[in-house]
């Protein structure tokens, strides 16, 4: 016994000798990206969509005040983040939705930034971060601290056939909402995964930007209900849910009960959902085997919806909140212009594009208004 006290003696002792020898490196953040980003068609080049946790392993609080994404390869700057640009990015908490909740990130807290970068040309083959900080021990002296390399993942984004017909439709999609479907986790299964990374809410206007006609409050008045849903690609179908009761008034509460959904099994362990459908409107049921535009429902008002809308997103399993998102793009679509806020839909006209023109195998952007082509 005395021999294993001395022992742990000289591992202690070795120990601080290491530490002390490392003071120049104070120990900080783990920087890690859980998910590597996939290349994403979008507008005006390649979009990569992901999370850089920042793990604050230091016994005090680290303020970060600078992210910047690195070509891993090349090393030149793709992007950089301070100020009002990262304070909307950035969930000190690590609960990905409450990115005020502390001043600093705490000693053993994770915090989140929220990255959403466009590249013109071919994407780079790896990133790399490199994050700038103020450590609460020091005089003001920002620190610098480099890694959380990660892959970009190219040539696996699936091109997908409209999930719905005609148009005006707005694409309500947004990383800067606190509780948008960017920004919610969800720890299942033993692992937190962000669902809804690329979802999107569909809602159908008129010409002058509104969701119902004027004075409208039945949920039936909308012009998204009763539009609809189509297979946005060959599959079969793993989930249907088509008896839970939608609000029969715009104005009536979400009172936060399950929606009506319809989940497809693509090639390539995708799966498709489809949220806030119209109560029995399944045409399908599981294991029927679909084509890509084959009617398989119809918008509704089911569930936590704040209008009719579809809610749709790709993931990597059957059960949404379980799975990863998958970046996807719409083989065709027109744009015909955008909001700068969600605020704005449904109390006015979008800003029309300078010229609407037709996309091919693109993502359409936040807030975007397009109409969906044969």
């Amino acid at each position: 016994m005395p021999f294993r006290n001395v022992a742990l003696g000289a591992i202690l002792s070795f120990a601080s000798v290491a530490a002390s020898a490392q003071s120049n490196q104070p120990a900080s953040f783990d920087l890690h990206v859980p998910v590597a980003p996939m290349a994403m068609p979008v507008a005006d080049g390649i979009g990569l969509v992901y999370e850089l946790h920042l793990a604050n392993f230091a016994r005090h609080d680290l303020q970060p005040v600078r992210v910047e994404v690195l070509d891993g390869a090349e090393g030149r700057v793709l992007a950089a983040y301070e100020g009002a640009a990262l304070e909307q990015r950035l969930d000190r908490s690590g609960l990905q939705w409450k990115p005020e909740a502390f001043p600093a990130i705490p000693s053993g807290r994770r915090g989140v930034v929220f990255i959403e970068l466009t590249i013109a040309g071919a994407p780079p083959r790896t990133l790399h971060h490199r994050v700038g900080y103020l450590d609460a021990t020091a005089s003001g002296a920002v620190h610098v601290v480099e890694g959380g390399d990660a892959g970009v993942v190219t040539g696996k984004t699936p091109v997908l056939a409209p999930p719905l017909e005609g148009g005006p439709w707005v694409a309500i999609h947004d990383p800067r909402w606190q509780r948008g479907h960017r920004r919610v986790g969800y720890a299942l299964s033993g692992k937190l995964r962000t669902p809804g990374r690329h979802a999107i809410d569909f809602v159908k206007l008129d010409a002058a930007g509104r969701k119902a006609p004027a004075g409208a409050d039945l949920a039936t008045q909308a012009y998204s209900h009763g539009q609809a849903v189509l297979a946005v690609a060959d599959g079969v179908v793993v989930r249907v849910d088509d008896g839970f009761p939608e609000r029969a008034r715009l104005s009536d509460r979400a009172d936060g009960v399950e929606g009506n959904r319809v989940v497809l099994a693509l090639d390539g362990g995708r799966y498709a959902h489809y949220g806030h459908l119209r109560p029995g409107s399944a045409r399908v049921a599981p294991g029927t085997r679909v084509k890509a535009g084959d009617r398989i429902a119809e918008v509704g008002f089911s569930g936590s919806a704040s209008d009719p809308q579809l809610h749709f997103a790709l993931t990597d399993g059957p059960d949404e909140l379980a799975s990863e998102g998958i970046a996807h793009a719409f083989a065709r679509y027109r744009l015909l212009g955008g909001y700068g806020d969600v605020s704005l839909v449904g109390t006015t006209g979008w800003t029309p594009a300078d010229k609407p023109a037709p996309a091919q195998a693109a993502m359409p952007a936040p807030m975007s208004v397009i109409e969906w082509r044969e």
